[in-house]
Parts: structure tokens; sequence; C-alpha cells
């Protein structure tokens, strides 16, 4: 057994995994206001790409410069798309709304392609050092920066969640709109800072992927390939979108393991998660930690 391969992607599927639970608790920040699934996520992921590739190349503004700049742009995307798009939306049923974002999904793509080309464009170098020694293994230094920004992502989600008088607003909205409303809450803005809020988390993901892989058009297939956390976990759990995260990125990894050691099939890397998710939804069909609907009749 190659125990340095394992040791090599079982620390990428921890990394991998971190960064696949901070865009997992995106499309739960949504689900939990609105009950809407996002199926736009994977686009946010791609335009913080490419609006931070833009300020770093063509106006040559320093990484960290150009990475808030981002962030301010992507806050204020998420809260204009909500109020110019989704806004007019609520009351209909909520397929009318997923398929909206659907409809969102296509656009942004075929507007970015428009916008900057179908080809993979580098990202900048931002690092003097490509790698680093973690245990006596060769690790990305962009790697390490993933594990330190999802860890602080998720630190700030469970601080804001808990204690901000703004997330236990968003708490309550998740409960019940009516009594929220009552409270004097307005969900009208709950729902447009979880637009904005999860538009800025996914396009950390999407700059830190980009930095790693570059800036293309595949960085929107992470809003798929996240999708199977968010079930596994449970739609309406943070702790469980963090959870699944980091079981989809360890799956990937050690399915890699076997098959590039034992199984030679080629593909396990992008099935295992599903094949797993089938099962453990068979047995938990609201995921881990999801909260089961009870209904009178």
């Amino acid at each position: 057994m190659n125990t340095e391969l394992l040791g090599q992607l079982l620390i990428n599927g921890i990394v991998v995994g971190a960064l696949y639970g901070v865009v997992a608790m995106s499309f739960v920040l949504i689900y939990k206001a609105s009950q809407v699934v996002n199926f736009a996520q994977g686009e946010f992921l791609l335009i913080g790409a490419w609006t931070c590739w833009w300020l770093l190349t063509k106006w040559q503004l320093p990484f960290i410069w150009g990475f808030g700049f981002t962030l301010v742009f992507m806050t204020l995307f998420g809260l204009l798309l909500q109020v110019v798009v989704l806004r007019p939306m609520i009351g209909e049923p909520i397929i009318s709304v997923i398929m909206v974002t659907i409809g969102l999904s296509i656009f942004f793509q075929a507007l970015m392609k428009w916008m900057f080309g179908v080809f993979a464009q580098p990202f900048p170098p931002i690092f003097e050092t490509g790698q680093v020694d973690v245990l006596g293994l060769r690790i990305q230094t962009v790697y390490v920066m993933s594990l330190g920004i999802s860890v602080v992502i998720m630190a700030v989600f469970a601080w804001f969640f808990k204690f901000s008088r703004m997330g236990l607003a968003m708490r309550a909205t998740a409960f019940n709109q009516q009594v929220a409303q009552s409270l004097g809450i307005s969900v009208r803005t709950v729902f447009a800072l979880s637009w904005a809020i999860s538009a800025v988390v996914s396009s950390v993901a999407g700059v830190v992927v980009a930095v790693v892989n570059g800036v293309s058009s595949a960085l929107s297939f992470y809003g798929i390939k996240v999708f199977p956390a968010v079930i596994l976990g449970g739609l309406d759990s943070v702790v469980g979108a963090v959870l699944g995260g980091l079981i989809v990125g360890l799956l990937e990894n050690f399915a890699h393991f076997l098959d590039a050691e034992y199984l030679n099939w080629g593909n396990m890397y992008q099935v295992a998660p599903f094949y797993v998710l089938i099962v453990i939804l068979m047995i938990k069909p609201y995921g881990l930690f999801g909260t089961k609907d009870i209904e009178r009749v």
C-alpha cells in the first residue's frame, strides 16, 4: 500500500471537503431563509472568480485589494439579484422560484462566456512559495490558505447564527415566517441578506479554486458537486452542510486512492459520493442532520 499517496489524498480530502462545506452552507443559508434551493450557486463561484481575476489582471491590483473589492461587489450583486429578480417571486409556488434559479444559472453561464471567453485563464501568482511541508507531505500553499479561510468562515457562521441579532432573525424566519413578522422581523431584509451572504461566501470558494485550477466555466460545476454534501448533511442544517462537505471530500479522495491502487476503473473519484449519497438517503431520507417534516392531516 502506498501510504504516502494515501496520506496526501486524505489531507487533500480534508481541504477540499472544508471548501465543499463552505459552499454547502451557502445552499443551506438560502434554503433556511426562503425554502428555495438555489441552482445558480455554482455560478456565484464563477462570477466571483472572474471578478477577482479581472481586477488582478486588468487593473493590476494586489491580491488582497482585488479580493476585498470582489467581496464588496458580490455583496451588492447578491442584494440586487434578490431585490430585482427574486423578491417579485415571493408568494409564488416554490417550483416557480426554483425554475427561476435554473434560468439564472443558464443566463450567467452564457454571460460569463460572452464576457471572458470559453478558455481557462490562469490566476496571477499569489504566494512566493508554491508548496509547504505539513507532517512530511508537500501541500500547495493555496490549500493551506483554503483550509484557513474555510475554518474562519465556519466559525463566523457559528457565531453569526448563535449570537448576532440578524442571525437570530434568520433562524426565526426559517422556523416560521409569520411568527417572525409578528415579532417585528423584516422577512424581506432577511431574504436579501441571505442571498448577499451566500454570494459572498460562494465567491470566496470560487477564488480559492480558481487560484489552483484557473478560471473557467467548469467552476460552476462545483454547485452540482456540492449538492450531494448538502443533501447528505440535511438541507436545513448548517452543521450537516459542514459534515457533508468533509464526508464528500474524503470519499472522493479515498475512492481515487482505491481506483489508482487496486480497481483501475477510472471514474470512481466522480461517482463514489453519489453512490454513498443514495445509500445514506435510503436509511435517512432527510440527511444526517435534516429536520423531518411532520404534517397533520
